[in-house]
């Protein structure tokens, strides 16, 4: 569990009175205006909030002609405390309005979210005492009532929600540790939390159950009827049927109330032995995906309300809804979109939602079956679960959504083909699609034929984003800037942002200069023309240095750019690079979608100004530009992922490097990035994938072999074999071409080694057989021993146990002569199993232990569990069945934290033979039914009839042959669907056996 942040990080209290606290002590916030307004950006900290909510929040009404202005001032001085004070935070201005941008840490309320979601977290994997505390502890936080002393009732609502917050933590807190038999402690502690809170329902009940189980079963009732008084009392109502029914079983003494004692009864000579360890659910977290709302959304209220309707009214039918909003580019569609799916929320969809940027106007549009490996594993299942086939993918996503609730929302498609696999099968769900085409032949669909802005609306708009009285003061010239603009809200808020940024011009001089740019574009279609000269206009205005930097991010083709991407492609080498790009933000040429764990914001263009931007940069720079530009950006994302490998592997171990040139981002950013550094591979795979196509394309074969063999750290841990693939054939057309041997053969290696996890043998040796020979004839001694590792294991998956060992000896002495200490590790590891089957346990035991010491001398968590995994099975083998079941178990504890579910399967499995040797039956079959409902779940079919094989022996040998038949006939049907010709045999002989045969 992580370590909980000590009082003196928070910079910002919020939980209690609103105090401010620097490096020197507490730090001053005049009441009033500034105190509200800075209570107001914490509520919403990291996240913009508009002037107008700030002007609303001081004025209730009416408020003067320099709100605006008083407003600013009110956040400078805010800034002024905050230098003067040392404290590290920034308060910076984000159209339409400021953001208070502090770490995770700085702020109570940031604190109380991380611990509650830590604390759920550590609920679903069974550990109720560890979760009770870190919720006491974020209980703790509360010095009183959130923002007690601040008189604004807007800001009493939001703090009144979050004394709800604290309540809640508190109820399940104390139920977690109700049921941890600490009935007695909590009685006090429950009497006074409902003298506090007399018509909470859920409290009064938590203190019945205590007095209860504590023998005190009058006091209980006592209890009930106290509150049902005041209930009736105060708001003429009867307790809730919960209570009424707790009151009911106290009433007939129902020993379901009360704690089981003990472990279910085994027979007098078997060994009890420990509890089965508490199985870690599969990822079952329900997915948000959805990109931000928009803080300024303008009208289209009808609109909304027909889309709400036709995706919610599919209730009472089998049909599924599904709205398609079409329109022309910069009407706002996506938008839209994000809006309605963000209003329904999880209110009508409470078991999330999935978002893609499908693609459709790029020239390569996201495939169906990419989109359904990303939903599946949204939904929690482990990539390598997910079938190669794109038919069983969508079979499997309709299955996982038969009984939830999501709201899919498909941004951008180009066809009816790209959307029907991704159609859910039941009426629970519904779909959200825009696109440019109308897509008629996608059954049963509500189509939005989504429009220009009208005049009052786009008024609106422009007024939230330059001010109200500026519009006011040249209202023909605001009107005329509609026209102009012809109503496309992205065109709009374009030009409204160049005007919030030179307050000193007038409404008529943007109508002019924007007419003028329209004559020059004169012969472009209307809505083409409206676009190109709003672009044309704010970026003829932006700064030589910007404007520069506008063109070169047009390289980046991922759907969202860090910030140190702004560097890279300028070669300049700052500390905080995103500053580079605040004034294209300013003038609403990029989106701000996301703030980094680094503190470092990202960035989204839309795809009509990537599209101008790139358009720009063929006019102005050269090819020689370009490519210097596109070579130290996919440096830098190179950079990165070589310094989360060695984080991982503990250095440079296992995967070959070229020859490429790095760029560097600020070690600072880095670092932070990679405090989790395979959490990160993840989050950027989609611009990682991007990067080593654009090197294949560009012909920089160096970097794109590099960059995809590297990947494979990300590949491999989560399954993603699409990826695998197709990142790997791009780099290998690249490196043909280029006649680069050497990176030819490294992406053969990873290839084949994909194959083996694709279980394709043929297809794994061929890849490899070819690498291995260009390896020779290079003379490379770590390419070679990469390739003969995975040779030797091809040979022990079919039994050829004599040329595995041979060729595992021979790599081993390659990695040796390469220095990769971790390769040489991974080959005793796997060699071992070989030694296992035959019997020779000592060699077996002596080479893992070997292993294990490298493993942790350079801090490789992976392999450390891998071994010490095949070390229980060592000492299983031998009888050594104690150590055996406290080595699983410790390795079970260290896949539990790396959210490794199918590992979690084998070890419980592994747990449940243990186990069932040493004769502890109840024991076995717990182990063995968690490992069979990990493997149902993921849908890991073959897995489940391994399980089910290993279960029926247990019952064969118990004398319950009915159930172990009906365990052995269904696992030979799978066998037999899923060509698992061996587990098919000895099932076979043990229904033999079962059934007196």
């Amino acid at each position: 569990m992580t370590s909980l942040p000590k009082p003196a990080q928070l910079v910002f209290k919020i939980l209690g009175p609103l105090e401010v606290s620097g490096p020197s002590g507490p730090v001053r916030i005049p009441p009033g205006r500034q105190e509200m307004i800075l209570a107001s950006l914490l509520l919403e900290a990291n996240r913009i909030v508009s002037t107008d909510h700030l002007v609303d929040l001081i004025w209730d009404e009416e408020p003067p002609e320099t709100a605006r202005t008083q407003v600013q001032i009110c956040v400078s001085r805010l800034r002024k405390s905050f230098t003067d004070a040392g404290i590290d935070a920034s308060l910076a201005t984000r159209p339409p309005g400021y953001i208070l941008q502090t770490a995770e840490d700085q702020l109570d309320l940031n604190v109380f979210h991380g611990r509650v979601a830590e604390a759920r977290v550590l609920i679903k994997e069974g550990r109720n005492a560890e979760a009770a505390e870190l919720l006491r502890a974020a209980v703790a936080l509360w010095r009183g009532r959130c923002l007690s002393g601040i008189s604004s009732e807007t800001l009493r609502t939001k703090a009144l929600r979050l004394d709800e917050d604290r309540l809640t933590a508190i109820e399940t807190y104390l139920d977690l540790e109700l049921e941890l038999g600490r009935h007695h402690q909590l009685v006090a502690e429950i009497g006074w939390l409902v003298h506090e809170h007399p018509l909470r329902e859920r409290l009064r009940g938590q203190l019945m159950l205590a007095l209860y189980r504590s023998g005190r079963q009058a006091e209980a009732l006592e209890t009930y009827r106290a509150g049902r008084d005041l209930l009736i009392e105060e708001l003429g109502l009867e307790p809730g049927e919960e209570l009424r029914l707790l009151e009911t079983a106290i009433l007939s003494g129902d020993t379901a109330l009360l704690l089981e004692r003990g472990p279910a009864r085994r027979p007098a000579d078997s060994d009890p032995g420990p509890a089965p360890a508490a199985v870690m659910p599969y990822r079952e977290e329900k997915p948000h995906q959805l990109p931000a709302d928009t803080a300024d959304f303008i009208g289209r209220e009808s609109l909304i309300q027909s889309m709400e309707t036709a995706l919610l009214s599919r209730a009472g039918h089998r049909a599924v809804g599904v709205v398609v909003v079409v329109g022309k580019p910069g009407v706002g569609k996506s938008t839209l979109a994000t809006h309605v799916a963000h209003r329904l929320g999880e209110e009508h969809f409470p078991d999330g939602q999935l978002y893609c940027d499908m693609r459709g106007t790029r020239s390569e549009p996201m495939a169906a079956k990419e989109v359904l490996g990303r939903f599946l594993r949204a939904l929690g299942i482990p990539g390598p679960m997910l079938p190669d086939d794109m038919d069983e993918r969508a079979e499997m996503y309709r299955t996982l959504l038969a009984n939830r609730r999501v709201l899919v929302v498909l941004d951008d498609a180009a066809s009816e083909g790209q959307v029907m696999p991704l159609l859910p099968g039941r009426s629970g769900c519904a779909v959200l699609v825009t696109s440019r085409a109308r897509l008629t032949a996608l059954p049963g669909a509500h189509r939005v034929e989504l429009d220009i802005l009208d005049t009052d609306q786009a008024l609106e708009l422009l007024g939230r984003v330059i001010g109200l009285e500026r519009v006011a003061r040249e209202p023909d010239a605001a009107r005329a800037l509609l026209n102009t603009v012809g109503g496309l809200p992205l065109a709009l808020r374009i030009i409204a942002a160049r005007l919030a940024a030179r307050p000193h011009w007038t409404l008529a001089s943007m109508v002019h200069r924007l007419a003028n740019e329209r004559h020059r574009l004169d012969e472009l279609t209307h809505g083409e023309m409206t676009m190109r000269a709003s672009l044309s206009l704010t970026h003829d205005g932006l700064g030589r240095d910007e404007r520069r930097l506008l063109r070169l991010l047009s390289l980046a083709e991922g759907p969202t750019m860090p910030g140190w991407l702004a560097g890279a492609l300028l070669d300049d080498h700052r500390p905080f690079p995103s500053d580079l790009l605040e004034p294209l933000v300013d003038v609403q040429m990029l989106d701000v979608v996301a703030v980094e764990r680094s503190g470092e914001f990202r960035y989204r263009f839309h795809e009509i100004i990537r599209l101008f931007a790139r358009e720009q940069l063929i006019a102005h720079d050269s090819e020689e530009v370009q490519r210097a530009a596109l070579e130290r950006m996919i440096g830098g994302w190179l950079a990165i992922v070589e310094q989360a490998h060695r984080k991982i592997y503990g250095g440079d171990f296992t995967v070959l490097s070229g020859h490429a040139p790095r760029w560097f981002p600020p070690s600072s950013y880095v670092e932070q990035m990679l405090q989790d550094p395979l959490e990160w591979l993840d989050s950027e795979q989609a611009n990682l994938c991007s990067a080593v196509a654009q090197a294949a394309t560009a012909q920089l074969d160096e970097l794109s072999w590099d960059l995809a063999t590297r990947l494979v750290t990300l590949f491999e841990a989560r399954g993603y074999h699409d990826q695998w693939e197709q990142t790997h054939r791009q780099a290998l057309e690249a490196v043909r071409r280029a006649g680069n041997k050497r990176g030819t053969a490294a992406l053969l290696t990873s290839l084949g080694t994909l194959y083996i996890s694709r279980r394709q043998p043929q297809e794994s040796k061929a890849a490899l057989d070819a690498a291995l020979a260009l390896f020779e004839e290079l003379g490379d001694a770590h390419g070679l021993a990469l390739c003969r590792r995975d040779l030797a294991l091809l040979q022990r998956q079919q039994g050829a146990d004599d040329d595995a060992l041979t060729l595992y000896n021979q790599s081993m002495r390659d990695f040796e002569q390469a220095g990769d200490i971790v390769g040489k590790a991974i080959v005793l590891t796997q060699s071992a199993h070989i030694l296992m089957r035959r019997g020779d346990t000592h060699a077996a035991h002596t080479q893992l232990e070997e292993a294990l010491e490298i493993y942790r001398s350079v801090g490789y968590v992976g392999g450390e569990a891998q071994a010490l995994r095949r070390v229980g099975q060592v000492l299983a083998q031998r009888g050594e069945h104690e150590e055996a079941e406290r080595t699983l178990t410790e390795v079970l504890e260290m896949v539990r934290r790396t959210g490794d579910v199918i590992g979690q399967g084998h070890l419980l499995h592994n747990l449940g033979e243990v186990n069932a040797e040493m004769g502890r039956v109840e024991q076995a079959r717990g182990f063995f039914d968690q490992a069979l409902a990990i493997r149902e779940q993921i849908m890991d079919h073959g897995g489940a009839a391994v399980v089910r094989l290993g279960l029926a022996s247990l019952l064969q040998r118990t004398g319950d042959r009915a159930g172990a038949g009906a365990l052995l006939e269904e696992a030979i049907a799978t066998f037999r669907e899923r060509d698992m010709a061996c587990e098919m045999r000895e099932a076979e002989r043990l229904l033999g056996l079962v059934s007196g045969d």
